[in-house]
């Protein structure tokens, strides 16, 4: 589609209801801008002047990779501080509620842009109280449980994979939003109602040039009512009525999760939105925000965990695990360690003294008793040695599981191809030992190895996939299963 076709598509989409079959409007107002820079955007009905006042970028000491950046800004005269990308949600100033995808830090030594930023930083404008995205038109793109693995998560460095590693001169900064899920177990299904517009190696023609369309054999794009492309990535199957110039419906299903295409070989869908941004180009619209809201939508939450993004850092330098991403009412925050100790508090610091891929615990508990849990991956590095093996770990299924159900656990460790991997399913059962091929063939369809489990009982249990190498370095993964009673 080009430019001025989708202009016309959208010129005028003020008010399409969710069910119908018009143009459809964005709930929120995007603007670029440079430090001391104003802007007025039309917010809820109003005008809403915003001033971008000054922009912090932190790099890592390993590889100088953007880890946290944070603009202040003013809004109709109130000043507040948004981080940017990175699991943070949008967050209420004033009058309207406002984000920061991306900042210019995260181009200088990026891989591939794809933000179509051309100044500091791209603010996000919503009415207060507004969804971030309209009801019934939007889902989440994979039939699973919220954190069932790793991701990788808007401008998050790669890493499960062993993407990242000490010296880079290029970083990955990764865009959209990778799913990390079990391979050929996970149905991938529409997030829209849309139009096929590429399968596979097939393309709509009038989709082949100005826009985000990049065919290749395990991809789907969809273009939606916003006039937004929807990428869906590392397809291990594509369902046969899912061609180009089909109408698809809001969850119906597109394929099976996988790791094809350029996967790096850890098995997750690569899910990624592409719109016309201020600067006029085509760039990723940052989808967090909606995944987040979609889920909720269709299971219902009051607490979350959240201890994302990874870390990465070099031995004995001080790292600062931070849940204060995570949401709910009246929070206690609890982190458990591999070596056994404990910490208090949304942020803590710890310094590691050897290498290896950590993953890290930590419990929330909200003011009703309730708990939940997510894992902090830190990858750490010795100065003089080689970067640690990294490990990727999921289970299927990850809903409805009952006490005396089978559950796939599936394991594949990168940057290690001698050895196997030790399952603790947390339950008190005996310790299982698989091998997998250690990301020897990227696409090996036994690439990850497999071990079936039965949990006797109803409850929360922590399951642990550890490797060693042949240097005594460990890559530890963890997994959250919740079982239910029958």
């Amino acid at each position: 589609m080009s430019r001025s076709a989708l202009l016309v598509l959208l010129a005028g989409c003020a008010a399409a209801p969710a069910g119908s079959d018009g143009p459809l409007a964005p709930l929120h107002r995007t603007l670029d801008l440079a430090i001391g820079e104003a802007a007025d955007a039309q917010v809820g009905g109003r005008a809403v002047r915003v001033v971008l006042l000054a922009l912090r970028e932190r790099v890592d000491a390993v590889n100088g990779a953007v880890r946290h950046a944070e603009v202040d800004v003013e809004v109709d005269g109130r000043r507040a501080t948004i981080p940017s990308g990175n699991y943070h949600l949008p967050t209420a100033v004033g009058g309207v509620q406002i984000d920061c995808p991306i900042t210019k830090g995260y181009l200088a030594k990026t891989r591939l842009d794809v933000w179509g930023l051309r100044k500091d930083a791209r603010i996000r404008l919503w009415p207060a109280g507004s969804p971030w995205i309209e009801p019934g038109t939007f889902g989440y793109p994979a039939r699973q449980r919220w954190f069932a693995s790793y991701t990788h998560m808007a401008n998050e460095p790669v890493y499960v994979d062993g993407g990242d590693t000490p010296g880079k001169k290029q970083i990955y900064y990764h865009w959209g939003l990778d799913i990390g899920g079990a391979e050929g177990l996970v149905e991938v299904v529409s997030a829209t109602d849309g139009l096929v517009v590429s399968s596979g190696l097939d393309v709509l023609p009038e989709h082949a040039r100005d826009t985000p369309v990049k065919k290749r054999y395990d991809v789907v794009y969809l273009l939606d009512r916003r006039g937004w492309y929807y990428r869906y990535s590392h397809l291990k199957t594509i369902e046969p009525e899912i061609r180009p110039g089909a109408r698809v419906r809001l969850g119906q299903r597109i394929g099976l999760l996988g790791k094809e295409g350029g996967s790096g070989g850890w098995s997750h869908l690569h899910f990624d939105i592409t719109a016309r941004q201020p600067s006029g180009e085509w760039g990723i619209e940052e989808g967090y925000a909606f995944i987040w809201e979609a889920y909720d939508r269709e299971h219902p939450r009051d607490l979350v965990a959240v201890a994302r993004p990874h870390a990465l850092a070099w031995t004995g330098e001080t790292v600062t695990l931070d849940g204060s991403r995570s949401r709910g009412r009246g929070l206690r925050h609890a982190w458990i360690f591999g070596d056994g100790s404990t910490a208090v508090g949304p942020r803590v610091e710890r310094a590691y003294a050897k290498a290896g891929s950590y993953a890290e615990l930590l419990k929330v508990v909200d003011e009703a008793g309730r708990a939940d849990y997510d894992v902090a991956v830190v990858q750490v590095c010795d100065r003089e040695g080689k970067p640690p093996p990294t490990i990727h770990a999921a289970y299927a299924p990850t809903f409805g599981i009952r006490a005396g159900d089978p559950v796939t656990f599936k394991v594949r460790t990168f940057r290690d191809t001698e050895g196997g991997e030790t399952w603790d399913f947390g339950d008190g059962t005996p310790p299982v030992r698989v091998t997998s091929d250690g990301n020897r063939a990227q696409h090996a369809p036994d690439g990850y190895a497999e071990a079936v489990h039965r949990y006797a009982k109803p409850g929360i249990y922590i399951a642990t996939a550890e490797r060693v190498n042949a240097s005594g370095v460990k890559a530890v993964a963890r997994l959250v299963v919740h079982v239910l009673s029958n």
